[in-house]
Parts: C-alpha cells; structure tokens; sequence
C-alpha cells in the first residue's frame, strides 16, 4: 500500500449519525485563537493540551530583557511582549505532550506508516513524521480541518509523505494491516470506544503499537462529576470511565503494555491558561477543579496489538 492507494479507495466519508455531523459542524466552524495563535508560531497546529513544568516569569510584564518569542514582532508593548511570551509557553507544553506521545509509537522506520485517528489541524502527523521520517495517514471528521492539514504539509514539503483525509476514523476505507503504529490525541471522547478499537485493531499489523492520551473520568470516584459533565457541553463531547478504555482494548486484541497517569503534569498548564485573557475559553477552572476533586485523569495509554 501506498498513500496514494489509502487516498483512492474512499472519495467519499463514511455515513455517519447524526451526533458525528454536530461534531463536524462544530470543527468546521471552530476558530479558537488557543488553537490558532499556538499553531502560528511553527505551523504545528495541535488540538490537546500541554504538559510539563511552566517556566512562570512569562507572566511579568516587566521582563523586557527576556527575549522575544521567536516570531514576533518587534517594539511590542509590555502588554503584548507578555500575550506573546505567553502564548509560546503554552505552545512549548503543548509540543511536549506531542512529543511524548510521539516517542511511544517507536521503532519505526522512514518506510513504516502510522494513522493519527482524529487528527485536527495535522500538528501530530507532522511531529510523528518529523520524528521517524514516515508516513503518516491523518484522519478527522472535518473537512475544514482535512484541507488545511494537507495545506501545512505542502508548505512544509512533505505532502508525498504526510496525508490528510475527511473520513471517519470509525471506517477509514484503508487496507487491513497496513500501519506499524496508531493514535489517538485526545479524540477519543466523540466516539464509541468499541468501534474505535476495532478499527485501530484491524489498521495495525500484528505488533503494531497504538498509544492514547486522553481524559477520562475516574471510576474510584464514582459517576461522572459535574465537572466531567460541564467538560461534555463544552466540547460537545463524552469522556468515558478509565475502565471502559482497558476493557475495550482487551476485547480487540490490544494489550496495554505502558499507562501512565499524566494528571499532575497537565496541571500547570491549566494554571498558566487561566491567567492567559488573550486565549482562554471559559473552561479552564472548570478543568483545574476536576483534577483537583479527583474526578478527572489526563491519561497515556500504550497497547501493542497481538
């Protein structure tokens, strides 16, 4: 199989209900500058949060002898100086949970192909490609974001390589077997985990790795907090309990092999967003409280498919 084989088998998307149209009309319509502003600074445009320690002087408007973010212009404001450092902080977390998930997906190799499930605006593709010089094969259910992911990869001249497509990445269309390694980046709450499972399961060859970072609420806790529910309406989505996530792995054939609970490293970003009044949504409080009842978990997962 070659890209330009998985592009040819399906013109057009799969059928899809009618919750799946919501959620493409509302990334057809999407345009959050904490989405865009982040991207704008290297063309790596994700769709997760950050993870990491926070380098906390980007708030001091008076830190004029720090140095410009790369990119912006020049004589800005102390104001401005400190949107800008801001904003190339929270980008710098968010390259580094794309940079974490990246290293789990390994081995691989400049002939090896791997299927990003989800994929947004193509910031983890790019990063994946980047990192291994494989092929990548992005998926989303938005053709908005299908078109201006395959616009980033021509610029960067690697379009022969990194592929986006408007399907469903619950019946991609692409042959069986075909991908060393797959993802999703927080994605996995706008579909059933069942099918989505099946799916990667029959995508990846025997060996094949498939690694998660997601937010899930915690079983220990008990039913879905109002947090977690406040988090749904926000995103039109439904986080599911960590359990369900192990359960339908095992049921096709994908065998945890690494879970790592990545709460207390997203905590910090959350922190640094609220203060951010250049890009914050209105659910940033609603995140640092979930995680601080216990509620909520930010977790990686890795499988190898057998």
């Amino acid at each position: 199989m070659t890209i330009a084989d998985a592009d040819s088998t399906a013109a057009q998307i799969p059928p899809q209900s009618t919750y799946q149209h919501r959620v493409a009309d509302y990334w057809n319509a999407e345009e959050n500058p904490v989405n865009l502003e982040l991207g704008k600074l290297d063309d790596l445009y994700h769709h997760h949060y950050g993870i990491g320690e926070v380098d906390w002087s980007v708030l001091d408007t008076g830190a004029r002898g720090a140095p410009d973010p790369e990119g912006a212009p020049e004589s800005l404001s102390a104001a401005d100086h400190r949107r800008a450092r801001i904003t190339a902080e929270l980008h710098r977390l968010e390259q580094a949970q794309a940079e974490l998930l990246a290293t789990h997906l390994g081995p691989l190799t400049p002939e090896d192909r791997v299927f990003d499930a989800g994929c947004g605006r193509g910031g983890g593709s790019v990063v994946a490609h980047l990192r291994y010089g494989c092929f990548a094969d992005g998926v989303t259910i938005s053709a908005k974001q299908a078109d201006f992911a395959t616009e980033q990869a021509r610029r960067r001249r690697i379009d022969h390589k990194v592929r986006y497509h408007h399907r469903n990445m619950l019946d991609t269309g692409f042959p069986s077997g075909a991908y060393a390694a797959s993802w999703n980046n927080e994605s996995t709450m706008y579909v059933e985990l069942e099918l989505l499972f099946a799916e990667h399961a029959r995508l990846l060859r025997r060996g094949g790795r498939y690694v998660t970072i997601t937010g899930c609420y915690d079983d220990a806790y008990g039913r879905a907090s109002r947090e977690v529910s406040l988090i749904n309406a926000h995103y039109i989505c439904d986080i599911h309990p960590r359990s369900e996530y192990f359960r339908a792995l095992a049921r096709n054939r994908l065998v945890p092999v690494h879970v790592q609970d990545l709460t207390a490293a997203a905590v910090p970003y959350w922190e640094l967003r609220r203060q951010a009044e250049h890009l914050t949504t209105g659910i940033e409080e609603t995140f640092l409280a979930a995680y601080a009842n216990g509620s909520f978990q930010y977790l990686l997962i890795v499988a190898d498919r057998v």
